[in-house]
């Protein structure tokens, strides 16, 4: 059985790819960059929604 996942864990999962870009700037971020941008958007949605 998987539980749903809340905005509450894509702002954890959004928090966890920024602090890794911060802590290694030099990494390609490529892949993270596009999950970044996927989060905030579902992120401004539910806001807009709410």
């Amino acid at each position: 059985m998987t539980t749903p996942v809340t905005i509450d864990d894509r702002k954890k999962e959004l928090r966890t790819l920024l602090d890794n870009i911060r802590a290694r700037p030099s990494h390609d971020w490529s892949a993270e960059r596009r999950r970044i941008v996927v989060l905030q958007q579902m992120i401004a949605e539910h806001k807009h929604a709410a």
